[in-house]
């Protein structure tokens, strides 16, 4: 029916196109009538011209899907024009390919976005780089990790430690390393990885950072409390006989003593072992306690997570340190940006770790004219909080970073080497970290960072 219309329609034209240049021919050669003549031509033209571009409709309309296709422009429409069964197929066809192209380049899309958000959201840093070393930040987290500054090639990051640089240069498709990040004098362990990629033909090689910090420092602090597990427990065993035996003992001499007042000579000798009993028994109380004191170390803290306002844990270790601060000559100052800010944790931890980092940074401060701590809240770079408690003491040494915060290291003749340990698992416990710097001007900060 369709093929039918369409050549009755094409014979029609045809027709019409033979009757005209009959008319043409009449006219030229039995009439002087030059405008009807040159009239009649050009409606032989038109005819002629109008059965080519009905012959090839279905060309054009072709080649306009292309052409739309070629441009990514998926806006046309086709219609048979009312030219019958044939073309109502052909154009039937045409919208059914354009339907289907919309609804690839949608899928298309939706797939693009959802890469793009899934990229954006993972907590790994993604680079890319190109063959002449230019970097691209891929991710929120590569942002967070770098500061938000502005890095063009790889030379670039040395920012971050010359062999920080180096080592991602270095890097091959494949490959994965374990690198340290110098960021604001804090030292971060770093896992990165290299994999290539062919973009529009051309070679890129993806590096991945991933900060492992947090895990190396759960490991080790779980391998430290496995140790004074044993320790301890050993230790306890050993001291407890010992000084419960010379509390014994120094109870029995010291009754022998009150019988031997009547004879001088052995009362002396007596005084003497009473007295080496007595140090024999402080020294294991000493002892005792020195061991139970690591013991807190074994815990496993389970923090009991609430939503509490910052300014109301200064506050309240601002009541409770004031007057200890105070007759050390150590002035206590709190800044919250914002005052309403607030942070998910388990207030007695946190109070906890804090009250250890203030009364370190007094320990320091100890004869020092104008002695200051400054406890400082506020959003860091990846939405999480930072609580920084600053000094302007002698600071710390680079050497000694590394150190501080491994259990039985402590640099005070009286120290334990358990506060500032202590303070890191309760930071780990949080899935949060710390870190010490230089404080500008002089002295330490040490900064917890916390989701």
């Amino acid at each position: 029916m369709g093929s039918s219309r369409f050549a009755l329609f094409a014979l029609l034209r045809v027709a019409l196109l033979g009757v005209t240049l009959w008319v043409v021919a009449a006219l030229m050669a039995n009439t002087s009538w030059y405008a009807t003549t040159l009239i009649a031509v050009a409606a032989v033209i038109y005819q002629w011209f109008g059965l080519l571009s009905f012959v090839n409709t279905s060309n054009r309309e072709i080649g306009r899907l292309l052409t739309a296709i070629e441009y990514e422009d998926l806006t046309q429409t086709f219609s048979d024009r009312g030219l019958g069964g044939t073309f109502r197929e052909l154009a039937a066809g045409l919208t059914r390919v354009v339907d289907k192209l919309r609804a690839t380049r949608k899928d298309r899309e939706e797939q693009a976005h959802y890469l793009r958000t899934l990229v954006e959201h993972i907590p790994v840093a993604l680079l890319a780089v190109e063959d002449g070393g230019r970097v691209s930040v891929l991710n929120s987290a590569a942002r967070r990790l770098l500061g938000g500054g502005r890095f063009e090639k790889l030379g670039d990051l040395a920012a971050f430690g010359d062999d920080f640089a180096r080592t991602l240069q270095e890097l091959g498709p494949g490959r994965t390393v374990l690198v340290r990040m110098e960021r604001r004098g804090a030292i971060l362990q770093l896992k990165a990885a290299a994999a290539q990629v062919l973009v529009a033909g051309v070679p890129r090689r993806i590096l991945s950072l991933q900060n492992i910090e947090s895990e190396l420092n759960a490991n080790e602090l779980a391998a430290w409390q496995a140790l004074i597990r044993v320790l301890t427990h050993e230790m306890m065993n050993s001291l407890t006989p010992v000084s419960s035996l010379a509390g014994t003992a120094h109870a029995l001499v010291d009754d022998l003593r009150s019988r031997l007042a009547d004879r001088p000579e052995l009362k002396a000798e007596a005084d003497d072992i009473s007295e080496a009993l007595d140090t024999v028994a402080r020294r294991s109380a000493g002892l005792l306690h020195f061991v139970q004191s690591y013991r807190r170390l074994t815990k496993n803290l389970v923090p009991n997570i609430e939503r509490v306002p910052v300014r109301r844990v200064f506050s309240r270790l601002h009541r409770l340190l004031e007057a200890d601060l105070r007759e050390r000559g150590v002035a206590l100052t709190e800044t919250v940006e914002p005052e309403t800010l607030e942070i998910s944790v388990d207030a007695e931890l946190l109070d906890q770790a804090l009250i250890n980092l203030v009364r370190n940074a007094a320990d320091a401060l100890k004869g020092r004219a104008e002695a200051r701590v400054a406890l400082r809240a506020r959003l860091d770079e990846g939405g999480g909080v930072a609580i920084s408690v600053s000094d302007n003491g002698p600071g710390i040494d680079a050497a000694l970073r590394e150190k501080i915060f491994v259990p039985f290291f402590t640099t005070k003749r009286a120290g334990t080497g358990v506060g500032l340990s202590l303070t890191r698992q309760i930071v780990q416990v949080h899935d949060g970290a710390i870190d010490v710097s230089d404080t500008p001007g002089g002295g330490a900060t040490f900064t917890l960072r916390l989701s």
